[in-house]
């Protein structure tokens, strides 16, 4: 290696002050693929790229993983609202269609879009894998082997450009809802349309439906997008990612969340006042109420039971709210919703997986552009020594 070429390189000692790390960190990213060390004749220790460097700077990596902090352009929760790229999701969820606000969070376009397509023999896949599950399954169940299936089926699944992911996630998402147990719709019609015969027997109402699918499309980085992330960070196909984020979707304190409000509000729509009391004795969270990051307001909840309008279970909220320091969350609405239009039980769990598939996506393909297998949290070991 030349002196001239040397002015392109720096050491360890420099790369760690660059990315104020520590030089062991440098081998971690190292042995992570993040940055690729060289020998320099006539000199000790390893030499990196300037550019490799810079790359990796204005990723903002600070520690050997990213578990802590990781840069996104999708979602920013301020000030008790919700924003997707910049929009109002408050605007988003009144004015456009959950197809629109898809492409939105995945090409950062807001125009028109068609509506997702359902191949025939892709739809009779899904269905086929679903109907060997028990009559016990959930909807997520169904939802989860249908996924893994339609995966195996797409020889292109591998192709991890945008284009390709955003075309095999039309397809995913629109042959889910198609293959789900109850009445058909329309091909063309909009996805909200399409789902509400799936999970009410009442008139349709699509587009209070389709805006809870663009409310709960994405909330940051909550447990299952994190899951998605790092999946998506070993380059795991689209299938593969929505899988992971299943996965973590289905633990009791996430996805579970709408059910334990339905079935609260369930109670309470009978007494209000003797369902919480019970809930309090309980010893357990009220179900539907407060956020960990919303301080005083919900403006998914705001919204959704906006739509509701004077419907009683709206009221049965209101004297439960007049009781309690915290306010309604998403949950909560979820649960108006479904017993407002008499949605199945599980129907909550499902509209919350479908919605997410569309920030999973989203996050997938940001991590599909950054440096692969970067998530390393630092493990400590407290076992026996030998």
């Amino acid at each position: 290696m030349s002196q001239q070429s040397d002015e392109n390189y720096l050491t360890t000692a420099e790369v760690a002050r660059k990315l104020k790390v520590k030089p062991e960190t440098i081998y971690a990213y190292v042995s992570r693929g993040l940055l690729t060390s060289v020998r320099a004749r006539g000199r000790r220790g390893s030499l990196f790229a300037a550019a490799d460097v810079e790359r990796l700077a204005s990723k903002s990596v600070e520690h050997s993983g990213v578990v802590e902090q990781i840069e996104s352009e999708l979602t920013l929760l301020q000030d008790d609202e919700l924003y997707y790229r910049g929009h109002s999701v408050r605007q988003l969820a009144t004015d456009q269609t959950v197809e629109s606000v898809a492409h939105l969070l995945w090409t950062g376009e807001l125009t028109k879009r068609h509506v997702f397509p359902a191949p025939a023999d892709s739809v009779q896949l899904a269905r086929s894998a679903m109907s060997v599950l028990p009559d016990s399954a959930r909807l997520t169940d169904q939802l989860r082997v249908a996924v893994a299936v339609l995966g195996a089926a797409d020889q292109m699944r591998f192709d991890l450009t945008l284009r390709s992911v955003v075309i095999a996630a039309e397809k995913l998402i629109g042959v889910l809802v198609a293959a789900l147990p109850g009445r058909p719709a329309g091909a063309q019609d909009s996805l909200g349309k399409r789902l509400w015969p799936k999970l009410s027997p009442h008139p349709p109402r699509p587009e209070v439906l389709e805006a809870a699918l663009i409310l709960l499309a994405d909330h940051g980085l909550a447990v299952s997008t994190v899951a998605a992330r790092v999946a998506a960070s070993a380059r795991a196909n689209l299938y593969a990612v929505v899988s992971a984020g299943l996965g973590a979707l289905d633990g009791q304190y996430h996805g579970a969340a709408p059910t334990l409000a339905y079935e609260f509000l369930e109670r309470a729509q009978r007494d209000p006042l003797q369902a919480l009391s019970d809930q309090l004795r309980s010893g357990e969270p009220v179900p539907g109420f407060g956020h960990r990051i919303y301080r005083e307001r919900d403006p998914r909840a705001e919204v959704l039971l906006g739509m509701l309008g004077d419907h009683p279970v709206v009221e049965t909220i209101q004297v439960l709210a007049a009781r309690m320091p915290s306010f309604p969350n998403s949950d909560l609405a979820v649960a108006a919703m479904m017993h407002a239009f008499e949605f199945r039980a599980d129907a909550g769990d499902a509209l919350f997986a479908l919605a997410r598939i569309i920030g999973w996506t989203a996050h997938a393909l940001e991590e599909y552009a950054a440096p692969a297998l970067r998530f390393r949290a630092l493990g400590i070991y407290t076992g026996q020594t030998g």
